[in-house]
């Protein structure tokens, strides 16, 4: 690769993920800026190589450590003038593919499209990918069509690392199937079949996550094989169909199947959990409110002790009414604060008895995002954002209680409106949250 681009002087970049050969060693021979990330997928590892690299020319050409310019195409690059593409953001390479020596010409395989040269500030690494890589770009684009990369992967040459290597691949792919169903909205930029390359490519992938798992790769490898004339690629390039278009596939598609198993088992053991710790937890808290209030309350249970020093349901009360006090006399009201309530100058007021608290509401809500199957964090921002918006709007139920309030104009009960109303809010916020 290095000596294939070395005539062009220009700068080179490489991100190293680990090399334990003599990768750096010729690297650095070759005058190359070398930075490190740790590998995770190839979509990734560009997205890192763009944004680390301090590049300072207005193009760039992005390359695999197995891919080398052909002649033509070096001397294309060699002539390359910016101001003859004045209106042109990138450059797609047409590439050739060798496996074991043979250069795979049928079965879908050449010509083959790849945007790989690009102005700096209009590429990025599509990160929606999880193994296939590809540059994304807003802009017109040019083919070169008779200027070749050379794409081959001389580690291949060994079918065990072949093997090892996709069955890796088939994790990336089986996660990436399995995500795009659950999220349709991680889509390439755009799908177009008669579009550019990037976006034939995307319909064409479209086409294939519905169609049938375990039929697809068999429907594939005949067309490749018949349709796209695979066959004419004798027998190593029949091979090679055979183990990319079949083989692989099949993997993909049996490795979707074990983790929709280990998915279903595990989101069957979570539907029966979470109600019986919906119940138990709801039932806890609530329960917890109201021995409380049966405590610090005299006769009964009462509790003089820790009605006096450990009574939050008297303080959480005195928070409500003289929040809303504030607030009214922000507005221009004159309030007159009660122990139990507040009234106001020429209107309503209103008494503030315990089930006014909210505690039922916040108790199932509480319940509900604890006990559910999501990450930790998640849980308790969901419930501190919660308990706060509820909190919020049972002031505002006061302050229009006693505002505009007039038991004598209606026989519905404002508790059951307010509980209408809060509940309705809770259960679309909980649904979205739910999700997400």
């Amino acid at each position: 690769l290095l000596d294939s681009t070395r005539p062009l002087n220009a700068c080179t970049y490489i991100l190293d993920s680990g090399s334990t050969d003599q990768t750096l060693n010729i690297a650095a021979s070759y005058g190359a800026a070398i930075k490190f990330n740790e590998f995770i997928n190839h979509p990734k590892q560009w997205n890192v190589a763009l944004e680390t690299f301090k590049i300072t020319t207005p193009w760039v050409i992005c390359l695999d450590a197995d891919q080398i310019l052909s002649p033509d195409l070096f001397k294309k690059l060699d002539a390359f003038k910016d101001q003859d593409y004045s209106h042109v953001s990138g450059i797609y390479f047409n590439r050739k593919n060798y496996f074991k020596g043979k250069w795979i010409r049928h079965g879908g395989y050449y010509p083959k499209y790849l945007l790989k040269m690009f102005r700096y500030t209009a590429g990025y690494s599509d990160l929606s990918e999880h193994m296939d890589h590809r540059f994304q770009i807003a802009g017109t684009t040019v083919l070169w069509k008779t200027a070749h990369l050379i794409e081959s992967n001389l580690k291949e040459n060994n079918i065990s690392f072949w093997i090892t290597k996709h069955n890796h691949y088939s994790d990336l792919l089986a996660d990436e199937y399995l995500q795009r169903k659950d999220n349709p909205f991680m889509q390439e930029p755009a799908a177009r079949l008669l579009g550019s390359p990037n976006e034939r490519n995307a319909s064409l992938k479209n086409i294939w996550r519905h169609l049938p798992l375990y039929l697809r790769p068999f429907l594939y490898f005949i067309f490749r094989i018949i349709f796209q004339l695979g066959i004419l690629d004798g027998r190593t390039g029949i091979m090679f169909h055979f183990l990319q278009g079949f083989w692989f596939r099949l993997i993909v598609d049996i490795k979707i199947g074990e983790k929709r198993a280990v998915f279903k088992k595990t989101n069957k053991i979570s539907s029966i959990t979470f109600p019986i710790c919906f119940v138990i937890l709801f039932l806890s808290i609530y329960s917890f409110h109201i021995m409380y209030i049966s405590i610090t309350t005299p006769g009964g249970l009462y509790l003089a002790w820790f009605d006096k020093h450990l009574n939050y349901i008297s303080r959480w009360r005195h928070f409500y009414i003289h929040s809303s006090a504030r607030i009214l006399e922000g507005l221009g009201y004159q309030v007159h604060i009660r122990a139990t309530g507040l009234s106001v100058n020429g209107h309503s007021g209103f008494n503030m008895v315990y089930s006014c608290l909210g505690y039922g509401v916040m108790s199932c809500f509480s319940a509900f995002v604890l006990s559910f199957p999501k990450p930790l964090a998640s849980r308790i921002k969901f419930l501190i954002v919660g308990l706060i918006g509820i909190q919020l709007l049972n002031t505002l139920r006061l302050i229009l209680l006693a505002i505009y309030y007039n038991p004598c104009y209606t026989s519905i009960d404002h508790h059951t409106i307010f509980n209408c109303c809060i509940y309705t809010i809770t259960i679309i916020s909980v649904y979205h949250w739910t999700n997400k």
